[in-house]
């Protein structure tokens, strides 16, 4: 298949510029620091589970078979509980409607998780890392060859765009809450 005009490409290239402001917020975080790993889980939370919920509430389990596997809020919650702290106010209330939207939305939370992959690494081994883990490249090929079947039309394309600048911009809102960045 040729990538290169792929609904992937598009919502790589479209979204570059908030992916890249979401990790400068985040990348302020010290993941070897009890106290600074604990605000960078509260950060994540504050977007994380909003949006993983608005995804359950618009029936992202019915596009995406393996929704369940792929939810980590409950991973977050367990390791926040295990720092003894609560969880964080939401940063928003995503609203999600269409498969556009949806696909849009996981292709942020997809990627998120492999970048928690990477990150895990450098978390002392301490600390809890749960929702850091389980980085599936199986799955994450499966979302890509989705989005390119799904997301067909230059309509579809910027309604995914829009949603995933919208989580992006979600997440960085909340990094910039709980991990106190200028």
């Amino acid at each position: 298949m040729n990538t290169e005009n792929s609904a992937r490409m598009a919502l790589r290239a479209a979204t570059g510029s908030f992916h890249d402001r979401v990790d400068r917020v985040f990348s302020k975080a010290r993941l070897d620091d009890r106290q600074s790993y604990g605000q960078f889980l509260q950060a994540q939370a504050g977007a994380h589970i909003p949006a993983e919920a608005a995804l359950t509430r618009a029936g992202i389990g019915s596009i995406v078979a393996d929704w369940p596997e792929r939810q980590r809020a409950a991973a977050l919650m367990a390791d926040l509980a295990e720092l003894g702290l609560e969880a964080p106010e939401s940063a928003g209330t995503p609203v999600l409607e269409g498969e556009a939207e949806l696909l849009g939305a996981l292709y942020v939370l997809e990627g998120s998780r492999l970048g928690g992959t990477l990150l895990k690494r450098s978390v002392a081994t301490e600390l809890p890392t749960r929702f850091l883990g389980g980085g599936d490249s199986a799955a994450w090929r499966r979302l890509l060859a989705l989005l390119d079947e799904r997301i067909d039309t230059e309509a579809k394309r910027l309604t995914s765009i829009k949603a995933a600048s919208e989580i992006f911009m979600l997440f960085e809102a909340s990094g910039q809450k709980y991990l106190k960045v200028e």
